[in-house]
């Protein structure tokens, strides 16, 4: 696999998508899984291949007077093993895989409500992607954020799954953050589930990686991994809801005063929409659009006068906003901190 190209605030970065690097117990279980299947398709490719270039050589055409080779077919022996060989391969494959799948898919044990665990509803969206926090060492949370999923790292003594259920709320879409686990398709009328952790900080990305759209390839992932104290305060910020600031009312009263509030929520503002990304703390991300671009004002100020200039397809259309209210606009989502 390639590097995938992602924005951070101010930078460019370059994020490794090879699943032979994992960070997790289900990306190490695909990865040991890959190298098995690598080794037992190459031994059958060596095989053959050795066994054609032996014949080639053995068996070429022969001078005059000479007798053809001998034939094989119609032996029963060697029909038998050529039927059998696969058969037993392709067994033993499949009990792997069926191993594999039960690992990636059920952690052991499987985590409840009041463990040390964090539960995470992920709704896929063209495109971007809702996560819905639900509960976390026996807390519960229930509050909105979006694009970017923020994860307690795990400890030698404290593990801390990340048990994650899979939602569309279209189109299917298909979660996958190589470092950490395998894909898991979101599917409409359907829900899956995947889980994972890791003992490394910092950032892991991924992207949708099921065809969903015009902007399928700007789906993108973001997963932070955070110390469990940085993650505390991280849930304790984002549970609250949107400060109320007095320099800030001519702003939010013009940004409460347009159609964004049809579509988008800010907790503790009568903008309510769920249609599209909340942004009750859109100015602590470090990226807009799903990872498309940096989170800057200058960003921010080209998405709000035209959105299908920075992500063509997307849903939100230009409201030809005056310079005046995206002045207004922009200076109130700067505070959303």
């Amino acid at each position: 696999m390639g590097d995938l190209v992602i924005f951070a605030a101010g930078e460019v970065a370059q994020k490794d998508l090879s699943i032979f690097a994992p960070d997790s117990p289900p990306a190490e279980h695909i990865r040991s899984l890959s190298l098995l299947v690598f080794a037992i398709t190459g031994f059958i490719f060596l095989v053959v291949e050795g066994v054609l270039l032996y014949s080639i050589w053995r068996f070429r055409r022969p001078a005059a007077g000479q007798p053809e080779p001998p034939q094989v077919y119609g032996s029963k022996s060697i029909e038998i093993a050529w039927t059998a060989a696969p058969t037993l391969i392709v067994f033993i494959l499949v009990l792997v895989i069926t191993r594999t799948l039960w690992q990636v898919e059920r952690p052991t044990p499987l985590p409840t409500a009041g463990d040390q665990a964090l539960f995470v509803t992920v709704v896929g969206h063209q495109w971007w992607w809702e996560y819905v926090y639900e509960h976390y060492d026996g807390r519960k949370l229930g509050f909105v954020t979006a694009n970017e999923l923020h994860v307690p790292v795990s400890t030698d003594g404290t593990p801390r799954p990340v048990y994650l259920t899979l939602k569309s709320a279209d189109v299917c879409h298909s979660f996958w953050v190589p470092k950490l686990a395998g894909k898991t398709d979101l599917i409409p009328g359907h829900t899956n589930s995947m889980w994972f952790q890791t003992k490394k900080l910092g950032l892991f990305v991924g992207q949708c990686a099921e065809y969903c759209g015009t902007q399928h390839a700007n789906m993108l992932l973001r997963v932070n991994v955070d110390a469990s104290e940085d993650f505390d305060r991280w849930l304790e910020h984002e549970a609250a809801a949107a400060a109320d600031r007095p320099p800030m009312r001519e702003a939010k009263a013009a940004f409460l005063g347009l159609s964004c509030v049809n579509c988008h929520r800010v907790r503790g503002t009568p903008a309510r929409g769920t249609y599209g990304p909340d942004l009750t703390h859109l100015a602590s991300r470090q990226t807009l659009a799903s990872g498309m671009v940096p989170n800057t004002p200058d960003n921010l100020r080209d998405w709000l006068a035209d959105p299908q200039q920075v992500k063509p397809g997307c849903l939100m259309p230009a409201f030809g906003l005056t310079d005046q209210q995206r002045s207004q606009v922009l200076r109130y989502l700067n505070s959303l901190d």
